[in-house]
């Protein structure tokens, strides 16, 4: 995959960092006002420019995975200090919809090749429909999506046969893992490799410590699932980009108990479930919705068996504003 700007700029061995030396880079960690780049010289921790910040938009800035032109401000800290003087316009984004808000977009990694989408098959159980949220925006953005069922050490076979039959049918590539027992992780590494992936789910499960399995001397935070509520701790609190392997990235994010549908037009929700494609265009109505009209191919198609009732159900929910069990 070609990028505008690559991940890691490497400068020649001699090269010595200056007061106002420009380097190219891509954000790393997002701390809510600096920003930590990989730039060839290394890390520096940089602040927007001023014109930037007064742009009138209704998205980040800035967010992990951006390529971005900085300029050295102070060699007098560790790491160096700088400012972010321009970013280079993104080829996608994994978003949701900004807290509070009806239009503005949240930037969760920028420029990702891959989602991953990690849930846990116990402990917290995991929510199909939280799920199916998180593809849809995949779907939207044009971007390749893997399920992830995690903690398969734990005894939950049945409903892990159920849930990664409800996936694959709809055509999502499902990695079961357990970063406890090591099982399923050359699977994953091979969906990894040379790619920029972004790790997201609901917390507690079990995302710092595959990141962890992966790439021992990372040693990303973890915590326990809180007995009260059945939920994760939040133990990422900020996106960080982590470099597992050459050319292979993998964007942390903090765990979602919301999922905002940032980018979803639900005019054309029908073609982001990707099972309906063999179907779409055959309906005897041109304008067909895929709920009891007759002649629906969709329909048809679920009644021979060739589609999951679940995911079905899924998307009849997501067409009549269901906004309930989010996770």
């Amino acid at each position: 995959m070609v990028r505008e700007v690559p991940l890691e700029v490497r400068l020649p061995a001699t090269h010595e960092l200056a007061i106002g030396t420009e380097l190219e880079g891509v954000i790393v960690r997002d701390y809510g006002l600096w920003f930590d780049v990989q730039t060839g010289a290394g890390i520096v921790r940089c602040t927007l420019r001023g014109i930037l910040k007064r742009e009138r938009v209704k998205t980040d800035l800035a967010a992990v995975g951006d390529r971005v032109r900085v300029s050295v401000a102070s060699l007098e800290t560790d790491p160096p200090e700088g400012s972010i003087e321009e970013v280079a316009p993104r080829t996608r984004s994994l978003s949701r919809l900004a807290r509070g808000t009806d239009d503005v977009e949240q930037v969760i990694l920028a420029n990702p090749d891959q989602l991953l989408a990690v849930f846990a098959i116990e402990e917290p159980s995991p929510s199909p429909r939280m799920i199916d949220r998180m593809l849809l925006i995949a779907e939207a953005r044009d971007l390749p999506a893997v399920v992830c069922f995690n903690k398969i050490d734990l005894d939950a076979a049945e409903l892990l046969g159920e849930l990664t039959e409800r996936f694959t049918m709809a055509g999502y590539p499902v990695l079961q893992t357990s970063a406890e027992s090591g099982e399923g992780l050359d699977e994953l590494r091979a969906h990894l490799q040379d790619k920029i992936t972004a790790f997201a789910g609901p917390s507690g499960v079990g995302k710092s410590t595959l990141l962890n399995a992966l790439a021992p001397d990372i040693d990303a935070r973890t915590g326990e699932v809180s007995d009260a509520t059945g939920k994760g701790r939040h133990t990422t609190t900020w996106v960080q980009l982590f470099q597992i392997a050459p050319d292979t990235y993998i964007g942390d994010t903090p765990g979602m108990r919301q999922i905002g549908l940032w980018g979803v037009e639900f005019d054309y929700l029908d073609e982001y479930f990707p099972e309906f494609q063999p179907y779409l265009g055959q309906c005897r109505f041109r304008d067909c919705r895929h709920l009891s009209e007759p002649g629906c191919a969709v329909l048809e198609a679920l009644e021979a068996g060739k589609l999951h009732r679940d995911r079905y159900d899924s998307y009849r929910a997501l067409i009549g504003g269901d906004e309930e069990d989010l996770g």
